[in-house]
């Protein structure tokens, strides 16, 4: 949308941070998966199409934005519903484009840290472009704000619950 590269050029203009943007057409493509849920996919092919971009414009590594919050999601997320014990490391080599590596700097910031830093700096973040994850309002139809809700439930027991969760994976 015009509006969203409108607000990335605001932000990356406010922070001094040169940007390069580039059109896919992968939200067209994963919208047309026959699948319930094409979240998989989709963030599949984005991370090949930022692999891909990057490696055209001479870099070698692709910082994502996963954080803390993130991190624990997911490793409950996997246990839960996927049945493994999985989790998002900080740092990981491309298997897929050599001499790429992905990094993940927020990755010990907790989203509420992120959620004020962003504020006080007056910046606006985007939310996923997807209509699959735009229709997900609710918790009973989002898998991760479901993990989100218990998480908050569990904290109420133990407010060391998230640091445990996420030790768990060392």
């Amino acid at each position: 949308k015009e509006e969203n590269k409108e607000q990335i050029i605001k932000n990356a203009e406010l922070l001094n941070i040169p940007i390069t943007l580039f059109e896919s057409n992968i939200f067209a493509v994963s919208n047309k998966l026959n699948e319930k849920n094409p979240c998989y996919m989709c963030a599949r092919m984005r991370r090949g199409a930022l692999y891909s971009k990057a490696k055209e414009l001479g870099c070698n590594k692709i910082a994502l934005g996963h954080h803390f919050d993130d991190v624990i999601e997911t490793i409950l997320l996997s246990t839960l519903y996927a049945g493994e014990f999985r989790t998002m490391m900080p740092k990981l080599h491309s298997t897929n484009f050599e001499g790429m590596e992905l990094i993940r700097p927020l990755y010990l910031v907790k989203e509420e840290a992120i959620i004020k830093w962003r504020d006080y700096n007056n910046l606006k973040f985007l939310n996923c472009a997807c209509k699959f994850t735009e229709r997900q309002k609710d918790v009973s139809t989002s898998k991760r704000k479901e993990i989100k809700a218990l998480i908050n439930t569990f904290r109420k027991e133990n407010k060391f619950i998230e640091y445990n969760i996420f030790k768990s994976s060392e």
